[in-house]
């Protein structure tokens, strides 16, 4: 028997309300906050992500799935949308066009990673990007867009982390007294660390292991390097988010995982959603442009995992609405009675109004209790005997009340009963 492959899943359809109602959340926040859907392909050039996400880091060194194609070309499944958005932003000359130029996206990504809670290597991911412009009102504007979206959901026990990384001009001296430091306890930090002590410092105060706590815990601290430019503009969020009164803590270890975030960072913190509680995070990322060939551009975003927005909102019991099912059944016996039904069905269709046919040859019982388990609310009953007549029996399911009507007027009958309810859960 085959199986999905390892770190991925069947969404199957009592799922899939989670995905519509989560969708629809996202879709009501765009207009909100005047962002447009774009959609990049799936997978692109793999020295975008090499150059814009960065040698060194996890993604790169351990999680994209590459391939060559038959041109020799070589490819990569996207495992983050950042890159590949800026891509787009430089390739269509999207700088002329009013900046920032906002936009999101919904879609997989992938990644070579181990599976655990709410994390797949083939996963869903939320986008959302703002790029042409540096004010820190932005930043706190997309962060904005993430509170909301997920107070709409229905999410509680939630808390930002923020923290600013600084820029090229004072990051260096703050990575210098890092690795400083940790050359002095090299022996103490696992061998991931060691590592990235060598190819990618920040990414030491992100790691995990418990061995590495302490040593995190007494790290030197970015804030006391920033240069006035990023100080400024890091008290310029904070203050806005105050003036919001949106509450947050500051996080001196969080450094996302990508190369091409500067200033400010960000994550949004849950609880009950495994070892890793990040629902979604984002920050500036004002140097990614350069690093694959365009010119300076600032740009701000932030991304969310669906799969783990998914897992919290069955933790917090979060209600979704079912699909609904079409509210009519035709329940038939007889070759002649089911041609009656095919049309029937199919004529309700044009109309709009949900309509389905019992198939094969089951016993009246069996249709009816099929019908109770759909949740029809008419069944149109048609049999020899109602065939001879002209007739349906039709049996309110909620009442078990059952009344005839001639087959000639039995669409336009039910089609007045059900259609109000049609357009109000449209």
């Amino acid at each position: 028997m085959y199986q999905a492959p390892r770190g991925t899943q069947d969404v199957l359809p009592e799922d899939q309300p989670y995905l519509a109602t989560i969708e629809a959340a996202i879709r009501r926040m765009a207009g909100l906050y005047g962002y447009r859907r774009m959609d990049t392909p799936i997978f692109e050039a793999t020295s975008l992500f090499v150059r814009g996400v960065g040698e060194g880091t996890d993604i790169v060194d351990k999680e994209m799935y590459t391939f060559e194609d038959k041109g020799g070309d070589s490819l990569t499944l996207r495992p983050e949308y950042t890159a590949g958005i800026m891509r787009a932003y430089l390739e269509h000359g999207m700088h002329t066009r009013p900046q920032p130029v906002k936009v999101y996206t919904i879609g997989p990504i992938f990644r070579y990673e181990r599976p655990q809670a709410g994390r797949f290597r083939q996963h869903t991911q939320v986008d959302v990007e703002a790029i042409g412009e540096s004010d820190p009102a932005l930043d706190v504007e997309i962060m904005s867009f993430a509170a909301q979206l997920y107070s709409e959901l229905g999410f509680t026990g939630l808390s930002f982390q923020v923290n600013s990384i600084g820029c090229p001009v004072c990051r260096p001296g703050y990575v210098h007294s890092l690795v400083q430091y940790y050359q002095q306890h090299r022996e103490a930090v696992c061998p991931d660390c060691r590592r990235r002590l060598a190819r990618n410092p920040l990414r030491l105060l992100d790691c995990k292991e418990e061995r590495c706590q302490p040593v995190i815990e007494a790290a030197p601290r970015v804030e006391h390097d920033l240069c006035p430019e990023c100080s400024r503009h890091f008290a310029l969020v904070l203050n806005y988010l105050d003036r919001l009164g949106r509450p947050y803590v500051l996080n001196h270890r969080l450094v996302r995982g990508l190369d091409y975030y500067t200033r400010t960072v960000f994550e949004v913190w849950a609880q009950g959603i495994g070892a890793q509680n990040a629902l979604g995070g984002g920050g500036r990322y004002d140097g990614l442009a350069q690093a694959i060939g365009g010119p300076h551009t600032p740009a701000v975003g932030f991304a969310s995992g669906i799969e783990r927005a998914v897992l919290l909102m069955r933790e917090q019991e979060l209600a979704v609405a079912a699909t609904p099912e079409p509210p009519l059944l035709v329940a038939t016996q007889g070759d002649e009675a089911k041609a009656a039904g095919v049309s029937l069905v199919n004529a309700w269709r044009g109309r709009g109004v949900g309509a389905g046919l019992s198939f094969g040859e089951r016993s009246l019982r069996a249709q009816l209790r099929q019908a109770n388990r759909a949740g029809s609310r008419y069944v149109v009953i048609i049999g020899p005997e109602e065939m001879a007549a002209g007739v349906a029996a039709v049996r309110d399911m909620a009442s078990g009340e059952q009344e005839t009507l001639p087959l000639a007027v039995v669409v336009e009958a039910l089609s007045a009963r059900v259609q109000p309810t049609q357009e109000r859960d449209g």
